[in-house]
């Protein structure tokens, strides 16, 4: 096992049987997290890392869950020992958060009412109320104030909310390839996924698990959507350029060809399709376009900031059209009218959104310097 690695981990599970409202106005009675956690919690309980997972990810963040896994978890380039969450430093904590497909409650656990799967009846979802079941996990691990609250992508919307909500249970918000809001464009990509898995034949209306179908096809291709979206033009020219996977373009020769980013982008959509619930991506995705940071501070990120009291370390990609440094800048720009201590930095990348999953010698020693300062204040 790599020494680098936290090793093999095992997922743990916490019910909440007290009832959470939700944003929408509905009420669960009780529900379920899965987590993982990385690393020791001290005795002060001074060094817990929050990692909350953008779009697809999940609990398993680092580490193994047997010898024989060939992949690691989603951000294992960043936790782990030596790594720029140092688990031999921190506590980490790691979850699937409410509305999942991987443990928590979600759209394919069983309605309590029913007995069969939520489905499409499961209450649509804003940020905010992740954040105040992620708070009832924190209560539930004896953790009263995160060392860090730390998110790439929809993640760090998460940890700016955490920053508004519960401003004294979080000293440091690690923002990383973020926005206040989602741009029409993106609002428009996320439209165009949601239609693929809806007007798939088998979605059923979304009640394709109780009539035993899968809208396989239609979750593919939103995969493949999303997937072109994370990655920048110079990335996939470096990966793929104009190579062909089969076939020929010689004149006389009516064979059709295959490029290879035609067949990489179906197999992503296959793998996908057979790993993540079609609902729970329509769910992620409408909280993804509905987070709006300033909506109820009269459209004022100033103000919205002012209720934050912990630092902030903000980070941007230099091709990441999806959210690009614009985006960054404008929540830099906020934080300093906001009188609150910010680090910020755009990072030199060819590989667009994805950037921040992957091991940019530059990106890593950037995140590294700012948690040594997160550790050196435990």
């Amino acid at each position: 096992m790599n020494p680098a690695s936290v090793g093999i981990v095992e997922p743990q599970s916490a019910r909440f049987p007290e009832p959470l409202t939700l944003a929408c106005g509905r009420v669960l009675e009780d529900y379920e997290l899965v987590y993982e956690t990385y690393g020791q919690l001290n005795a002060r309980h001074s060094n817990a890392v929050l990692i909350c997972h953008a779009l697809s990810g999940h609990h398993h963040a680092a580490g193994y869950h047997s010898a024989g896994d060939r992949k690691p978890g989603w951000w294992d380039e960043c936790i782990g020992p030596g790594k720029p969450i140092d688990t031999n430093h921190f506590f980490v904590v790691s979850l699937n958060n409410l509305g999942g497909c991987h443990g928590s409650t979600g759209p394919i656990a069983p309605n309590p009412e029913t007995g069969q799967p939520w489905g499409p009846d499961f209450p649509s979802l804003r940020v905010r109320d992740w954040v105040h079941s992620q708070a009832r996990l924190a209560d539930h691990l004896g953790i009263d104030c995160w060392a860090a609250v730390i998110g790439g992508s929809l993640g760090g919307m998460q940890a700016m909310r955490w920053s508004l909500l519960y401003p004294q249970r979080l000293r440091h918000c690690v923002v990383i390839a973020s926005a206040m809001r989602l741009s029409a464009q993106n609002i428009a990509f996320n439209e165009i996924a949601r239609q693929a898995i809806q007007s798939d034949p088998g979605f059923a209306d979304g009640h394709y698990l109780a009539q035993n179908t899968l809208p396989a096809q239609g979750l593919a291709l939103a995969r493949m959507v999303g997937h072109i979206t994370y990655l920048s033009d110079g990335a996939m020219a470096n990966k793929f350029g104009r190579d062909l996977r089969s076939g020929s373009l010689e004149l006389g020769d009516e064979e059709a060809a295959e490029f290879q980013v035609q067949s990489y982008l179906r197999y992503q959509g296959s793998q996908f399709s057979g790993s993540f619930d079609a609902n729970t991506y329509i769910l992620m995705t409408r909280a993804l376009d509905y987070f709006d940071l300033a909506r109820e501070y009269g459209d004022d990120p100033v103000a919205a900031f002012r209720e934050a009291r912990c630092s902030f370390l903000v980070l941007s990609f230099s091709t990441d059209w999806r959210f690009s440094p614009r985006r960054s800048r404008e929540i830099v720009d906020a934080l300093i009218a906001a009188d609150r201590p910010v680090t910020y930095a755009e990072i030199e990348a060819d590989e667009g959104h994805d950037a921040f999953l992957l091991p940019i010698p530059r990106y890593l020693q950037l995140f590294s310097a700012y948690m040594q300062r997160v550790r050196d204040a435990c």
